[in-house]
């Protein structure tokens, strides 16, 4: 997996990092560029060697059917901004298949206004980032390859990985917007809408701009 990277990740924090999400190797490309902790469903917690490695990385786990909860959840991540730690939140609450992005979900955009309303941040920055599966082989995908990145649903990890480690040399890209402040008088499903569409134009902008690369690259 070679990783290109087109904008900046912002260095201050607290800082949320909003992305859509096409597969487990997501997390090992912004993981590596922004040092963030990520947001991941708790049945992550049991799976063989991904599951250890979250929770060395101190992944905060959520259970996405137990509504109830979610007040409770909210207030983890938000302890974890206030502590300095930059978060990643893949806000679609699943996989798409790698040519389109599902949409926001607002429920988890509550740990930026809780932690602004106990009072422990005056604000938090939260930073719209696109991620797409580009190149096979130093040659552009296409919408009918983009599929082999992506791990969807209930797709067995195994046979996936594997399939992934014949099929060659892949590019991913990370395309950074412009961070925005979340504050006391921001509207979280507003917000939410804002970062949706800021991701969705970095994204289709991604995907045209795909050319060939060279070897010398």
């Amino acid at each position: 997996i070679r990783i290109q990277q087109v904008g900046r990740p912002c260095a201050d924090c607290p800082t949320l990092f909003v992305a859509n999400h096409i597969s487990y190797l997501d997390v090992l490309a912004l993981g590596l560029l922004t040092h963030g902790t990520f947001i991941a469903k708790s049945e992550m917690m049991t799976w063989p060697i991904f599951g250890s490695m979250a929770r060395l990385q101190r992944t905060v786990f959520i259970e996405r059917d137990r509504k109830r909860k979610s007040g409770e959840q909210a207030s983890e991540l938000a302890q974890r901004l206030v502590a300095g730690d930059s978060m990643v939140l893949f806000a679609e609450g699943s996989t798409s298949d790698g040519n389109q992005i599902l949409p926001f979900k607002s429920t988890l955009f509550g740990a930026a206004e809780m932690a602004i309303k106990e009072g422990a941040a005056d604000k938090v920055l939260i930073q719209p980032l696109a991620i797409s599966y580009t190149h096979l082989h130093g040659m552009p995908m296409g919408r009918r390859h983009r599929h082999l990145a992506a791990w969807i649903g209930d797709m067995d990890l195994v046979p996936h990985l594997s399939m992934l480690l014949k099929g060659g040399a892949m590019d991913v890209e990370l395309r950074f917007g412009e961070p925005a402040e979340f504050s006391a008088a921001s509207d979280r499903k507003k917000m939410t809408r804002q970062t949706e569409e800021t991701v969705r134009q970095l994204f289709g902008a991604a995907l045209r701009d795909v050319r060939p690369l060279t070897r010398a690259r």
